[in-house]
């Protein structure tokens, strides 16, 4: 054993069982063990602890597919049938506050025997959710079957990932945090500032069970969507060095 002359405090967080803060973050229990390594000179205290949390992020953006077609003799008259319904669809896009950055206009023309086939595809991408159900819904009644309205599709802007990323990162720095201070309370020690913080593992999954509702063709429209949400957990390990509580200030 190497006698060094430094002091440390070693405290490892353990998982504890049906414990949970506000915000799906986890509690962890602890497991604490001394040991004291004595020489002549100065004394370095320091205690280690692992700190855990997890976060969870509902989806940000939902996109929606709105198509049309028509089918013809004449290319003037299948554009013509089409061209109504989507300036149309552009026009409610519009007027529920969606910038057109936000809308794609996809158009396909082809010909089979005699007839002209033309089909146009709206991609919307909502920020806004309740907007989202409002256009269905105004869609789906004022074209009723020439229009086919996709399902929501539900994700994550890279904004709202990253910020989930770093709000559990520093959760579990503070669950650390505060298992240190209990440690050093327990043991009379003072807590001193933080030597070392290491993010030991990061995690990340979606859940699969919240899935959003169909719309399609006059079928009425679904209440509320379940938003689909991604969880995050964050593992760290954090040093803190130790004073003894009768240490004066200098």
């Amino acid at each position: 054993m190497n006698h060094d002359g430094q002091s440390r405090v070693f405290a490892a967080i353990l998982p504890a069982a049906g414990r949970e803060f506000a915000g799906n973050e986890r509690e962890n229990g602890l497991e604490v063990r001394a040991v004291n390594r004595q020489s002549p000179g100065n004394r370095v205290r320091e205690v280690q602890v692992t700190g855990a949390a997890e976060v969870r992020f509902p989806a940000d953006r939902v996109s929606v597919r709105v198509s049309v077609g028509s089918s013809k003799e004449s290319v003037n008259d299948v554009t013509n049938s089409v061209s109504r319904r989507l300036d149309y669809i552009l026009q409610a896009v519009r007027q529920h506050g969606v910038s057109d950055k936000a809308t794609s206009v996809r158009r396909s023309l082809h010909r089979e025997a005699e007839q002209y086939h033309l089909e146009a595809e709206v991609v919307v991408t909502f920020s806004d959710f309740e907007k989202m159900e409002q256009v269905c819904s105004v869609l789906l009644e004022k074209l009723d079957q020439s229009v086919c309205v996709g399902t929501p599709e539900f994700y994550h802007s890279p904004e709202s990932l990253s910020l989930m990323r770093r709000r559990a990162c520093v959760s579990a720095v503070e669950n650390a945090q505060q298992k240190a201070y209990e440690v050093s309370e327990l043991l009379g020690q003072t807590l001193g500032p933080p030597l070392l913080v290491r993010e030991e593992e990061t995690k990340e999954w979606r859940n699969e069970e919240e899935e959003g509702g169909r719309y399609q063709g006059a079928a009425p429209l679904l209440h509320l969507c379940h938003t689909p949400t991604i969880t995050a957990s964050s593992r760290v390990s954090v040093s803190f060095s130790l004073r003894d509580k009768s240490r004066k200030k200098p």
